[in-house]
């Protein structure tokens, strides 16, 4: 790897015999620095849990609403294993990743049923909850009950490997056990808050571009700053390319009625709520939402196979003409771009109308007036396209 010189001169912030512990030193900063957030307030697992699942793939500074509200709403696990999915959606519409939010409630139940409401204290027993991994796992173990476990996540990836100089690719399982047993050799019995110390140091200070290793309270014990290293670690695999994709969107009519369906639980923003989908795929086209439709073609061919789809899966009747050209059965009112994990839509909303509103179960519609689609859990895709088209804010 090429060293980063201008960062490998740290003589003046070596640490010398007898000084205090690297991970001393941490804490120190901790105790003296941490930021003020709601879930800090107390060790209650399960305010842990909650927070660590919304903050998995999301900033801090945008959980910190999500989670005020939802623990208003649900102050309890035995209060989130009794809700509804729908009023749990609805609250988590905008944090994204809804695969987390679907979760909720089957962990929750599951906490109750098994162990009387209470997060279990051992590492086999969380792990067997539905959605907990061994960061969560770690988390409430070591946060809620102050177990010597680590807790690795984005951050700390970060900040061991430039302690240790590491040079793994951390997309390898071989780099996360290295630095699992690294931390594990230096845990102090604090090990609550060392954890969440080395993730505070990880989003504030030893950040992924331009680290502020000059205030830095361990720049003295990293290899990575000594070795001119610290530009280049971690070092991490290319991600795989997105898929990019076309999606025809149909916005449906009847009267003052438009058509929503919910998602299927298995799809992408699944069990949400939003408009039937086609989508033309590049070198492999194929339908996702409520049915199976084939589409080999591109964006045109999308809609050409929305309209097949909504008159035999939905038993729509279709009113023919409606677009803006004479002979055209449909309108684009607008389009938008969503990106995903793993993949891009460029979507175009096609304005159709129905003969007849006719609901169906599955897949599951209902016929709506547009002021009331902000009572249902709308994905930031569809929200997005709506604005694009001049229907939403």
């Amino acid at each position: 790897m090429e060293r980063d010189d201008k960062l490998a001169d740290v003589s003046g912030l070596v640490a010398g015999p007898g000084a205090v512990s690297r991970a001393q030193r941490l804490l120190n900063w901790y105790f003296a620095n941490a930021r003020d957030l709601p879930w800090r307030e107390s060790h209650d697992p399960y305010r842990i849990w909650l927070s660590e699942v919304m903050l998995q793939q999301t900033q801090v500074v945008t959980v910190i609403a999500y989670f005020l509200r939802f623990v208003a709403r649900f102050p309890t696990v035995q209060a989130l294993a009794a809700a509804d999915e729908e009023e749990v959606l609805k609250l988590w519409e905008g944090l994204g990743y809804y695969s987390r939010a679907r979760r909720l409630i089957p962990c929750a139940r599951a906490v109750v049923e098994r162990h009387g409401g209470i997060f279990p204290e051992s590492l086999d027993a969380l792990l067997k909850l539905p959605g907990v991994g061994p960061y969560t796992a770690g988390a409430v173990l070591s946060i809620a009950y102050n177990q010597r476990v680590p807790a690795i996540d984005g951050n700390v990836l970060r900040v061991a490997s430039r302690w240790y100089a590491l040079e793994t690719d951390i997309r390898l399982p071989a780099a996360h056990k290295a630095i699992e047993e690294r931390l594990m050799a230096e845990m102090p019995e604090d090990a609550r808050h060392f954890n969440q110390a080395l993730m505070e140091l990880g989003a504030c200070v030893c950040t992924p571009k331009n680290p502020a290793c000059g205030v830095c309270p361990v720049a003295g014990d990293c290899e990575a700053l000594r070795l001119g290293l610290v530009g280049v670690l971690p070092y991490k695999s290319k991600a795989k390319a997105k898929v990019e994709s076309e999606q025809a969107v149909a916005y449906i009519t009847c009267g003052d009625l438009v058509m929503i369906e919910k998602r299927p639980p298995e799809a992408l923003l699944g069990s949400l709520w939003g408009f039937p989908v086609v989508e033309a795929s590049v070198g492999d086209s194929h339908a996702v939402g409520a049915a199976d439709a084939s589409v080999t073609a591109d964006g045109a061919a999308a809609v050409s196979a929305l309209t097949v789809l909504l008159e035999s899966d939905y038993g729509l009747a279709l009113v023919r003409g409606t677009g803006a050209e004479a002979d055209a059965d449909y309108a684009i009112l607008g389009t938008a771009t969503h990106v995903f994990t793993h993949k891009v839509w460029r979507m175009k909303l096609v304005a159709l109308e129905a003969e007849k509103p006719v609901a169906t179960e599955l897949p599951e519609t209902r016929w709506v007036r547009p002021s009331e689609l902000k009572d249902y859990a709308l994905p930031t895709a569809f929200k997005k396209l709506l604005k694009a088209a001049g229907l939403g804010d």
